[in-house]
């Protein structure tokens, strides 16, 4: 039983956001107090919109784009893409979280069946989707708020996975459930790290594969400063540098995360290339965990179900917004379906009402 849509709310993008075709490829989104940050996951950027007053009810514009290599160093060339898969947000720091993936050559139709399988066998590794970046927001009251390398309070923007053998992925490596599928690409149920969300000093990171026998993996990292100027370090849970929980999500992948109180959301969708259920579950009391924990079906009871499409209109990122009658979720899509995409520069997402 899918739940009804109660609107529907419009991104309008700028030229160069279309060009880069980031606006049918968003993965991430987290809204702020009548703005809306976002990621698409073929860019290193992180953009920013408002909510239009006016002329434009129901959608989000005034977009700004800001380079996360303008704001912290990274591993790879600034202009290679860092694929964004999750933003969180803690009062004046986003997060931004990149898959940590290897990728697969697509097939396309003009390849001839050589080529194909040749392109079949080519797996890609790129520096920057290794990336965990904490941005320093600056609040001047004037203008929306905007990411910035150094804040005018002293806070500094900075990086986990700054250098390779910092990165999240390099931690894991030993790691007895995880370490086989650092080799494998995302979408064959390799590693791939899709949503994000703050908890306290720590974060969750939601993973979309590997799933372990039709169980989720969540994993959560306490960055803190590391020694050099705009660089994170992975701190301790008592000598490990992570804690991991597994989630009972009926054999799905994490999608997305969203706080809710002390609750987390999380978007569950399939960790393959196909299409199949997303579901909203809702994690309660999941900010008061203190151990790593196997989240049994019954304590991640399903709160939405979304709609999908054939070979399109991927759930990919949710947000809870705050709107005059209370609370909504924003959810925003991959591969958005034609009726997304009605008027130039503009792709809709969908606005629920949470249970």
């Amino acid at each position: 039983m899918h739940h009804e849509i109660e609107r529907r709310m419009a991104l309008r993008f700028h030229e160069e956001s279309v060009d880069a075709e980031t606006h049918v490829n968003i993965s991430a989104i987290r809204g702020d107090d009548g703005c809306l940050w976002l990621a698409g996951d073929e860019t290193a950027t992180v953009e920013r919109m408002r909510l239009a007053e006016g002329e434009h009810p129901d959608s989000y514009g005034e977009q700004r784009t800001f380079r996360l290599a303008d704001l912290v160093p990274l591993p790879g060339p600034a202009e290679e893409e860092a694929d964004i898969e999750g933003l969180g947000l803690n009062g004046d720091w986003l997060w931004a979280v990149g898959s940590h993936s290897l990728v697969r050559k697509k097939i396309k139709p003009k390849h001839d069946d050589t080529k194909a399988a040749k392109r079949l066998a080519k797996v890609r590794d790129e520096a920057n989707r290794h990336v965990v970046a904490r941005l320093a927001v600056e609040r001047d009251g004037d203008g929306p708020p905007r990411l910035v390398r150094e804040a005018s309070d002293g806070r500094r923007s900075a990086v986990l996975g700054a250098r390779r053998k910092d990165s999240l992925t390099e931690a894991l490596a030993e790691d007895p459930h995880l370490s086989p599928f650092l080799r494998i690409p995302a979408k064959d149920n390799g590693l791939d790290v899709e949503g994000v969300a703050v908890k306290g000093d720590e974060l969750f990171l939601g993973l979309r594969g590997p799933v372990l026998r039709g169980w989720a993996v969540l994993l959560e990292i306490a960055p803190s400063e590391g020694s050099e100027a705009g660089e994170l370090t992975l701190g301790g849970f008592g000598g490990s540098r992570y804690r991991k929980h597994f989630l009972d999500l009926d054999g799905l992948g994490i999608r997305d995360l969203c706080p809710h109180g002390d609750d987390l959301l999380v978007l569950a969708g399939p960790s393959m290339d196909l299409d199949g259920p997303i579901r909203v579950h809702r994690w309660h009391d999941a900010a008061k965990s203190e151990a790593p924990e196997v989240v049994r079906s019954e304590q991640l009871p399903v709160e939405l179900e979304l709609p999908h499409g054939v070979g399109d209109d991927h759930a990919e990122g949710i947000s809870v917004v705050s709107e005059s009658d209370g609370e909504k979720l924003f959810v925003v899509y991959d591969s958005p379906a034609a009726h997304r995409l009605t008027a130039e520069h503009t792709v809709l997402g969908d606005i629920f009402t949470l249970p």
